[in-house]
């Protein structure tokens, strides 16, 4: 996979987008859609995933027990669950991403260690199993690969650094490690996500399927605020965009994308779990 070297769109420019760009159609709005209940069935359903946190190592059986309920509430509510926004998926994405669990190759930041949980709402809101779910975002210093020097850094480009995916199990879940975000002007720190279903696998990627869903997952405010002051993301001086300032996050929760943190240790440096459930809709 390489960069499109005819993009001549710079990651400054998002905000100054073209209707639909990069923001939410607001004919579609967020996409979260309750099925067959009420909003505290909702309340008690995929929403209970929802709040972000900060535990730390001690806590942490607590916040699984949490998403155990939300999985299991998911799974058992008589196709109550909620459909996580849809949104566009930028400028930046690029195709035939490489299938596996580590997309950091030799970049540098704060480990981040996803859980994604895919559920279906079209099939009872039970887990979605050999589903692509792929992520991309930038590096410490606000740059994408494939784009690099978008935010006015020169560094390697080989177009496949911070991209990549892996598919769902019999749980509907999948396990991604990366790092946490830098930032650029315009937008606050985000990771852009699509998921796939039938797709068919290569030595290291894949081909064909369809995209069911395109989303963009965010971080607690306040946990963002000590990564970016910490190295490498110091290095970045472009100004950032504050999550309550963003045009795509819509202050949802969970079903905005909204990640729920466990930190991997005592210090910002140690890392983070994130875990989110992805409520979809492959009919």
């Amino acid at each position: 996979m390489t960069g499109n070297t005819e993009h001549n769109e710079t990651i400054n420019s998002d905000d100054n987008q073209e209707p639909g760009k990069h923001r939410r159609d607001k004919s579609i709005q967020r996409r979260r859609v309750l099925i067959g209940g009420t909003a505290v069935a909702a309340v008690g359903g995929l929403a209970v995933a929802g709040f972000a946190s900060a535990d730390t190592p001690s806590s942490e059986s607590s916040t699984s027990a949490v998403e155990a309920e939300a999985g299991s509430s998911a799974s058992t509510a008589s196709g109550v669950c909620t459909l996580n926004a849809e949104v566009t998926e930028g400028p930046y994405s690029l195709d035939g991403a490489l299938v596996r669990e580590d997309i950091r190759e030799d970049k540098e930041g704060v480990e981040v260690q996803y859980t994604f949980t895919v559920v279906d709402q079209a099939n009872d809101c039970e887990p979605l199993a050999d589903a692509l779910v792929e992520i991309w975002h930038c590096d410490s210093l606000g740059e994408y690969s494939g784009f690099v020097g978008g935010n006015g850094h020169t560094e390697d480009d080989n177009g496949t650094f911070l991209r990549g995916g892996q598919m769902t199990d019999t749980n509907g879940q999948c396990s991604i490690t990366s790092i946490w975000p830098g930032h650029y002007v315009s937008r606050a720190v985000h990771v852009h996500m699509r998921v796939h279903t039938e797709v068919t696998l290569t030595d290291d990627s894949y081909t064909g399927g369809e995209v069911i869903h395109t989303g963009q997952l965010f971080f607690d405010a306040d946990i963002n605020e000590e990564v970016q002051a910490s190295s490498p993301y110091s290095d970045n001086t472009t100004k950032e965009t504050a999550l309550a300032d963003d045009s795509i996050y819509d202050d949802g929760g969970a079903s905005s994308g909204l990640l729920t943190l466990t930190a991997l240790g005592s210090s910002v440096s140690d890392g983070y779990k994130a875990t989110l459930t992805v409520g979809v809709n492959s009919a």
